[in-house]
């Protein structure tokens, strides 16, 4: 790989994409096929597209609009995947859609209804 590329890999699925440095990780998302929510289309408004970044050394620094949307968050490791921009190689965790989380866990609590004697 060279100098003007990373490695970006997205978790729980796995998937990695080599990007040009400076690209937001949304826009490595996309390329990777992994789909991050976003209503706002990158612009910073819908706060959706949040991914959890534990080791962050390969992205760039808190720009002000994203430490402003995002407050302490920050201090959990979460990043607004539209702001945040790849300076190295670096792996991120894409938290599970709500809805899915939701529906997810409604099927969960049925099957232990049904296992109930």
């Amino acid at each position: 790989m060279s100098q003007t590329n990373a490695k970006v890999t997205f978790m729980p699925d796995n998937r990695s994409a080599s990007v040009r440095l400076n690209t937001t990780l949304l826009d490595a998302a996309r390329r990777a096929n992994v789909h991050i929510r976003t209503r706002c289309s990158g612009q910073a408004a819908c706060l959706m597209c949040k991914v959890h970044a534990g080791d962050q050394s390969g992205l760039s620094e808190p720009g002000k609009n994203e430490r402003l949307k995002l407050g302490s968050q920050l201090q959990e490791g979460l990043r607004l995947s539209c702001q945040a921009r790849i300076t190295g190689d670096v792996t991120v965790t894409v938290p599970e859609d709500p809805l899915k989380a939701a529906v997810r866990a409604q099927l969960a609590k049925q099957r232990e209804e049904d296992d109930w004697p």
